[in-house]
């Protein structure tokens, strides 16, 4: 068993490190995409600030409200 698994971690290509392939391609398009919204439609430096915060945090929002829309 130990053999099996010694084997498996030698051979794993995620071994040294992590990799976000795709998604975090992705996710960092959309946080740049919506960090450049936000920032557009701001009126005041305090509304600036808030966008900054939106962009980092509208994926989870938006993952919520997809779960609660399919009633998952």
């Amino acid at each position: 068993m130990s053999e099996e698994k010694s084997k498996v971690e030698c051979c794993s290509p995620r071994r040294g490190g992590t990799h976000s392939g795709v998604s975090g391609g992705i996710y960092g398009l959309a946080f740049i995409g919506a960090l450049i919204y936000f920032i557009q439609h701001a009126t005041t430096f305090g509304n600036g600030v808030l966008g900054v915060l939106k962009a980092l945090v509208w994926p989870a929002v938006l993952i919520y409200k997809l779960l609660e829309f399919l009633n998952l």
